[in-house]
């Protein structure tokens, strides 16, 4: 069995991994030199926490081989296996009595190296399984897996066919929708537009009839006031006849009265005199 790396041998690897590397050597050990079904069986049934992340790299390792290398599942084994320490941090608890507990969380980087088995060795190993049945069953399982991996693909195209086709149709119906939203938005904004047109023309009529409305209102409130002033004018004009007349009338009665008056103290006054040279010849 072969340990060396060579040019078809797979790698993996995982870094950091927050398990310290003492407990991953221990799962390691388990599967160092082993094919990878057996590693597999193995992994699967060991009750320690760091064989689930040993199996997925596992895992990975052999679809880095088929994918990669073109190597089969049944023509690879474990060929090299270690995990080194990684970076460790540090952590503590306060304690009682002024005491402080260190805490060390490990980190590891595990590799697992996963090469083709020799040809004497692969025949052999056929040989052995043909002699204990176990060939068929391996050839059986091989059928099987082949089935499996070509019904997948077969059912992944017409999903891939109809993936496209649901986007074209979801691209289309956005375009729709999208147009559609375009074209409400421009009726929208028309509708708008015609709307503050209408609103202006009114505004317009408004502010014109409420000029025109003023307009005669002061107008009227002109007229009204020049006929105010008219008819005080005349009422002032009348009222200044009135009392012109009046004061006329009252001068004119004054004056009769006074020449009366007048008129009447001298005729007393004649007849005094009359009456004085009469007594005096008496």
């Amino acid at each position: 069995m072969a340990t060396t790396e060579t040019p078809t041998a797979a790698r993996a690897t995982v870094r950091y991994l927050h398990t310290s590397p003492y407990k991953i050597r221990q799962v390691l050990a388990l599967v160092r030199g082993l094919p990878v079904e057996d590693a597999e069986r193995i992994l699967q049934l060991c009750q320690k926490d760091a064989a689930d992340d040993v199996l997925k790299l596992l895992g990975s390792a052999v679809a880095n081989a088929e994918h990669n290398l073109s190597l089969e599942a049944e023509e690879l084994f474990v060929a090299r296996a270690w995990a080194d320490e990684g970076p460790t941090r540090k952590w503590g608890q306060p304690r009682a009595r002024g005491r402080y507990f260190r805490i060390r969380k490990r980190t590891s980087h595990v590799t697992i190296i996963l090469d083709r088995f020799a040809v004497d060795e692969l025949e052999e190993r056929r040989r052995r399984d043909e002699a204990t049945g176990r060939g068929a069953a391996v050839a059986q399982r091989r059928r099987a897996e082949r089935v499996r991996r070509s019904r997948q693909v077969q059912e992944d195209e017409p999903e891939a066919q109809e993936t496209t086709s649901d986007i074209e149709e979801a691209s289309i119906a956005e375009e729709e929708m999208a147009a559609a939203k375009g074209e409400a938005a421009t009726d929208q904004l028309d509708a708008e537009l015609e709307a503050a047109g209408d609103d202006s023309e009114a505004t317009v009529g408004e502010r014109s009839a409420e000029s025109t409305r003023e307009e005669g209102d002061d107008s009227e409130a002109t007229v009204g006031e020049r006929s105010a002033e008219s008819t005080r004018e005349e009422g002032g004009d009348s009222e200044a006849t009135v009392g012109e007349r009046s004061a006329e009338s009252t001068r004119e009665e004054g004056g009769d009265s006074e020449a009366t008056v007048g008129e009447r103290s001298a005729a007393s006054t004649e007849e005094r005199a009359e009456d004085e040279p009469e007594s005096m010849d008496e």
